[in-house]
């Protein structure tokens, strides 16, 4: 398994946005996992997909003007400041 941070933005609001926003979450909760709640449009999922099968799985809901980012997580190469429950899930999975 690999751990991912995944970024998205619902770039214009669109008529169907509320809708559009919920099914990309719905895609979301289809996997492993956690966010912490001062990074309002970010996850770390953890996966045996690849990086470009996560995408490709998440882009679906989205359109064309919407944006996503998708970056694999390695041992000793990432830092920042997290609350420590998501440490405690991110760092065991690594």
């Amino acid at each position: 398994m690999a751990v991912y941070i995944v970024t998205w933005n619902f770039n214009k609001e669109k008529p169907n946005y509320a809708k559009a926003r919920a099914d990309f979450l719905k895609v979301l909760d289809g996997y492993a996992t956690i966010r912490d709640r001062d990074l309002e449009s970010v996850r770390f999922f953890s996966t045996s997909q690849t990086a470009q099968q996560l995408a490709n799985s998440l882009h679906t809901p989205l359109d064309n003007n919407d944006a996503l980012f998708v970056s694999w997580l390695r041992p000793s190469e990432y830092s920042g400041w997290l609350h420590s429950d998501i440490w405690k899930w991110i760092e065991p999975k690594l």
